[in-house]
């Protein structure tokens, strides 16, 4: 990679990293469904009329809408909310890349190398490890929320890899046309319209500032700048960025927040780390190899 792109990559690792900080930030003014409602609202308005359409069926765009901002980004934000610390989930969340690898191959038929099942089987121990810590200090409903959301964002990737989109900057902003609807709605069942209006009634700076950067930095930049990255780079050069992420959501909540880093934690973001490592960055998998030895069929794809 030019050292401009790895400058870039490692931009948008830090501002995935520190928008843990920020999410917290929101929700300190806002119920988390109605914060993540209001979240792809502004990410998707008014980006969706300036951008073209990101040339899949709608009905993938729909699915992963559903799948990645109202499943994933509501647990995500309601387990932070029930007290999971901003750090750990920056951290808990990377174990998606197991759940990626275990779709792929459930549902793609892709065979992984043994290197990454021993992978996967690492990253499970830093979870194990994580849970343990975790136990002592807060409630594991907040864990278990965030590992579901991670299990919703591996699902998510897998649907994204067979919709194959060609622009991750449209794909994104469509895709976050489709959470506010349900959210909202999920907010007024669950949340209530009380909480909702009290909350819109007392926004201030900091909130909108919350908002806006979850939208736009974390949103729209972030998976433009990406999606720009693996275009121009192979993607094996672009992933191992990815795990700068943790990093940067540790250092900047304990930084802004007072987050404790103990031991037990720094213990399972090694094991995490390295086995979502070890699961995501050793190679293709064995069919995605055949596939590109093999020569390409004349005429258009099925």
């Amino acid at each position: 990679m030019r050292f401009s792109h790895s400058v870039l990559a490692v931009l948008v690792a830090a501002v995935w990293g520190v928008n843990f900080v920020v999410i917290e930030v929101g929700l300190d003014h806002f119920p988390p469904l109605l914060f993540s409602a209001l979240r792809f609202l502004v990410a998707a308005l008014p980006a969706v009329f300036f951008v073209r359409r990101p040339g899949v069926a709608f009905g993938w765009v729909l699915l992963v809408g559903l799948v990645l901002g109202v499943a994933k980004f509501g647990l995500v934000f309601t387990g932070m909310d029930l007290g999971m610390p901003a750090g750990l989930t920056s951290l808990v969340l990377q174990v998606q890349a197991v759940f990626t690898a275990f779709f792929a191959v459930l549902f793609l038929r892709e065979s992984l190398r043994p290197v990454r099942y021993l992978g996967m089987g690492v990253a499970l121990c830093g979870i194990g490890i994580a849970a343990y810590d975790h136990g002592g200090s807060g409630p594991l409903t907040a864990f278990a929320l965030v590992i579901a959301a991670a299990a919703f964002w591996g699902l998510s990737n897998v649907i994204t890899r067979k919709a194959a989109p060609p622009d991750a900057l449209s794909w994104m902003v469509w895709v976050s046309v489709v959470p506010p609807l349900p959210l909202f709605a999920l907010s007024l069942l669950v949340e209530g319209p009380e909480a909702g209006l009290a909350a819109l009634r007392g926004l201030d700076l900091a909130g909108v500032g919350a908002i806006v950067f979850v939208a736009w930095a974390a949103t729209v930049f972030g998976f433009g700048a990406w999606g720009y990255l693996l275009r121009q780079n192979e993607a094996s050069a672009v992933a191992p960025y990815s795990l700068l992420v943790p990093v940067f959501g540790m250092a900047s909540a304990a930084l802004f927040l007072g987050e404790d880093v103990r031991p037990l934690s720094l213990l399972a973001a090694v094991f995490l780390v390295g086995g979502v490592a070890l699961t995501a960055l050793s190679g293709r998998p064995r069919q995605a190899r055949e596939t590109a030895a093999s020569p390409e069929p004349s005429g258009k794809p099925s």
